[in-house]
């Protein structure tokens, strides 16, 4: 194990993004498309807020009703009532792709939360993931 070894090493990108604009059901799709649970919301290039699956899910009926169909009806209709803007993590906790992998896994330890967009200059360049450190771990072994 590498003591000072970068986030940079392990971290995903390219990056899945949503901007403010886009809608709920957007979001809902690229989650399950990618089978991600988080994803940055950007303007630009610079990250202002993160959208988690648990956020979505939350505001979801799917465990209400025992009909699928109304299901999404529901969800829709839920879905059309808020913004992503509304929803998602503001004042989002960074690391720089420079950051040691010790240093993210204490935050995320700390923390409760799963994700951290990695950030260099203002722009968003990556995102490591609690399951991005289990992996890193397990390969060490």
């Amino acid at each position: 194990m590498i003591r000072k070894a970068p986030i940079s090493m392990i971290m995903t990108t390219p990056v899945i993004t949503l901007k403010k604009k886009d809608s709920l059901e957007t979001a809902e799709k690229l989650f399950k498309k990618y089978n991600i649970r988080h994803i940055p919301v950007v303007s630009e290039d610079a990250i202002v807020g993160m959208l988690s699956y648990t956020d979505l899910l939350r505001l979801s009926f799917a465990d209400v009703t025992d009909n699928m169909e109304s299901d999404a009806d529901a969800d829709a209709m839920v879905y059309n009532m808020f913004t992503i803007k509304q929803v998602m993590k503001k004042n989002i906790v960074t690391v720089a792709s420079s950051t040691s992998i010790k240093k993210v896994a204490e935050i995320l330890a700390s923390k409760e939360f799963h994700a951290l967009p990695v950030v260099d200059n203002n722009k968003l360049v990556g995102i490591v993931t609690t399951t991005d450190l289990i992996k890193y771990l397990l390969k060490q072994f």
